[in-house]
């Protein structure tokens, strides 16, 4: 966990060779994560493990919701869509813009609601092997937290000006230059965000495993992290994508990672897989951004 708390400073450095070098991202991003991969393994040994015992730290990914605080949360999601999908459909007829039709919105709350109160029920279920010796049940805590990060990171992408000038920026950097939006400055915050986002999932790594050692952070992470934005549906070249794609591009990874060594234990098969998807996803963007280049959109 340590190579990925201390990257907040490392992706500082990163975002200034990005924005004022001009080196390309993908390149420095992987140049640091390699010599922080490096720099774990001088702190804890080419052996060793580091076990984790905080109290708060471990229940994050094992702990789990109060059977009533899990339906709560599911209520709360379903009605909050509903809330504000309707005040959407308000505010939209009363400026003349057109909105979908009603049943459509009901289908939408109906794709939600199906799934999220099926899911609570399951998760609400008693899932111990041995439950007289423990038991294991309710909305895991891992599921309001990225529910929330989902929600407000989405909320800044698509309703606030920063979230717009990263859009610009990731689509044409020259164009939104000259529009005066200073690139290098929003260069430099997504970075300091992707630090965020890294340092909060060592967390999480340190939480599932309960310990830190020298694999830990290595061997497909990165391509699983490359995977779920491409496959879930974010444009490689930039200025398309939203937080639920890495969601549901995350989510398409851990079906294969753990559905495939169900089928077949060769790890060779297990990793061909998923570059296949991936490869299929990124040529999908390529052909779609082609044509949309072709159309004049």
């Amino acid at each position: 966990m340590r190579d990925q708390v201390g990257a907040p400073g490392a992706q500082r450095i990163c975002a200034l060779l990005v924005a004022r070098l001009r080196i390309p991202s993908f390149v420095v991003t992987l140049s640091f994560f390699l010599a922080l991969q490096g720099l774990m393994l001088l702190i804890i040994g080419e052996g060793g493990t580091i076990p984790i015992r905080n109290e708060t730290v471990l229940k994050i990914q094992n702990g789990n919701l109060p059977v009533w605080a899990g339906w709560v949360l599911a209520i709360v999601i379903v009605g909050g869509y509903a809330l504000s999908s309707m005040m959407s459909r308000r505010t939209r007829t009363a400026r003349g813009l057109p909105v979908p039709a009603m049943s459509v919105w009901l289908l939408k709350l109906a794709a939600l609601a199906i799934p999220t109160l099926v899911i609570t029920f399951l998760l609400n279920g008693e899932r111990s092997l041995r439950p007289a010796i423990i038991s294991i049940k309710g909305v895991p805590y891992i599921v309001p937290i990225i529910a929330v990060l989902l929600l407000v990171l989405t909320f800044v992408l698509g309703r606030t000006a920063f979230g717009r000038h990263v859009y610009a920026v990731g689509g044409n950097a020259e164009a939104a230059r000259r529009a005066g939006i200073n690139v290098a400055r929003i260069r430099v915050a997504c970075f300091a965000v992707g630090s965020f986002m890294a340092a909060f999932a060592g967390i999480l790594f340190a939480s599932k495993d309960a310990s830190i050692s020298p694999s830990t952070g290595g061997s497909s992470t990165l391509l699983y992290a490359v995977g779920a934005a491409v496959i879930g549906g974010t444009s490689l070249f930039g200025g398309r994508g939203k937080v639920s794609d890495a969601v549901i591009g995350g989510l398409v990874v851990a079906v294969i990672g753990n559905g495939l060594p169900l089928i077949t234990q060769q790890s060779g098969i297990q990793f061909g897989v998923t570059g296949l998807v991936l490869l299929v996803a990124a040529g999908v963007d390529a052909l779609s951004r082609s044509r949309s280049a072709a159309s004049g959109l």
